[in-house]
């Protein structure tokens, strides 16, 4: 049995939602896509033996980090072949609330200059809220909402604050 080493000295305290993970086939358009769509900001991007790797995530939430990571595979090197990897769709997504909504107004507007734009804007009823759909370069489905009542909900069950600051 060959011996394990730890490479980090922190860990969670306890059990936690960290990623959402990504087959991409253009790594670079895929970080400069999220980078322009969302509130994401390239966290690291490595390359070894089998390809490209990227994390992305929220600089803001260093103590309850959720990256979306992203890999894409040299010609030859997916461990996961011959499968084939699908996209998040039709309805799964990665879902962004946003805090107003003009924001979304706003994303469907440039989404649909780009040619991203899937779905919306549209008002769906509660707790869906006011959405739209974009799709990233491989196809995944990324929904931006405004009022869905993830935080408030999350509060009012869970404990917390509700006020909205």
């Amino acid at each position: 049995m060959s011996e394990t080493k730890t490479h980090y000295k922190i860990h969670p305290p306890k059990q936690r939602w960290t990623h959402l993970a990504l087959i991409v086939k253009d790594i670079d358009a895929s970080i400069e896509w999220y980078a322009a769509h969302t509130h994401l900001e390239l966290m690291t991007k490595n390359e070894d033996d089998s390809g490209y790797g990227a994390w992305m995530g929220d600089p803001t939430e260093v103590d309850a980090p959720f990256i979306l990571v992203m890999a894409q595979f040299f010609e030859g090197k997916d461990p996961f072949s011959p499968a084939v990897h699908g996209i998040l769709g039709p309805f799964a997504h990665i879902g962004i609330e946003v805090m107003e909504r003009d924001d979304i107004d706003q994303i469907a507007e440039k989404a649909k200059a780009e040619g991203c734009l899937a779905l919306g804007p549209v008002q769906m009823p509660p707790p869906i809220g006011y959405i739209c759909f974009l799709k990233d370069p491989d196809g995944n489905n990324v929904e931006f909402s405004h009022d869905q009542g993830v935080y408030e909900e999350a509060r009012k069950i869970w404990g917390g604050t509700t006020d909205s600051a």
